[in-house]
């Protein structure tokens, strides 16, 4: 066998070599398109930031300092987090009562599967657009609640209908994926432990608390994660239902650092403010590592 010796390097023989040369193209698809641009963003977070190289000067914290100190940013976070904790909770719940309820046969199961596994494969933009028409003043869902002698609802340019507007569009969005991951884990679920259960007298609700929450409890815990994450990133259905309105009240951190950077071209500190969003990101991912690592 070839062994080949660099300075201080350990010995590289053939198998190593070969190793390195088959992973060569995915690390430097990996370096160029994920490790450089954190790495640059978070570059850019300390300087005043610029579309020339020469305009970029180095300021130190301010980018951050400016940050914890604008009521904008924490209006936005706020939002971020109303978003985010609506959106999640029902985006569990309302896929596990489906999962639970279309796990079992009957007819036409394939065909509810489908149909609500669809809204997660439809463009999120083309949704948005047509989420816009639904609730705009003169729009359908006016038109029923003035049918059934209610009044309407100003939904889009009220400060308070807005934000449910967007979540309700994003549990609807996230319900069939959401579907299908915990099916995957409920048929992971041993058979004999239901049929155990039923000799041992416990009735349907008993096994759910007992038997299949447990064992849906790697399955919770990466659907939060996952969850969490497209909620956080959320930007389309706010940039095409609200454009941040009205009065910044559904402005999402998402949609407020692509204000900063390509509406106010501000991009140092919309790149302190991606910074953070990232730092959110990683928190959620050790998360669910350290679950992860506890139930193994």
């Amino acid at each position: 066998m070839v062994r080949i010796k660099f300075g201080r390097f350990n010995w590289l023989d053939n198998e190593s070599i070969a190793a390195w040369t088959f992973l060569a193209p995915a690390l430097l698809f990996l370096g160029t398109f994920l490790i450089w641009p954190i790495a640059y963003l978070f570059y850019l977070s300390f300087t005043s930031g610029s579309f020339t190289q020469s305009g970029v000067r180095l300021i130190g914290l301010n980018n951050y300092l400016r940050l914890l100190t604008n009521p904008d940013f924490w209006q936005v976070l706020q939002n971020t987090i109303y978003f985010t904790t609506a959106t999640v909770i029902p985006s569990l719940v309302i896929p596990l009562g489906l999962a639970v309820l279309l796990n079992r046969s009957f007819a036409w199961r394939g065909a509810l599967r489908t149909a609500y596994f669809i809204p997660s494969i439809t463009s999120l933009v083309a949704v948005g657009l047509g989420w816009r028409w639904l609730f705009q003043t003169q729009g359908p869902v006016n038109d029923i609640l003035m049918a059934i002698g209610l009044n309407p609802i100003p939904w889009l340019s009220s400060t308070f209908w807005a934000m449910p507007v967007i979540i309700l569009l994003s549990v609807w969005k996230q319900l069939g994926f959401n579907m299908v991951v915990f099916l995957a884990g409920l048929q992971a679920i041993p058979i004999n432990r239901y049929e155990a259960a039923e000799l041992d007298g416990a009735n349907a609700w008993q096994q759910f608390l007992y038997i299949t929450l447990p064992g849906l409890r790697p399955t919770l815990i990466f659907a939060t994660v996952t969850t969490a994450i497209f909620t956080l990133r959320s930007f389309e259905q706010v940039y095409v239902i609200t454009g941040g309105g009205p009065l910044n009240s559904t402005n999402l951190l998402v949609y407020y650092i692509y204000e900063q950077a390509f509406s106010q071209f501000d991009f140092g500190y919309a790149a302190a403010a991606a910074t953070f969003l990232m730092a959110v990101a990683l928190i959620l991912v050790y998360v669910q590592l350290k679950f992860w690592g506890e139930d193994a």
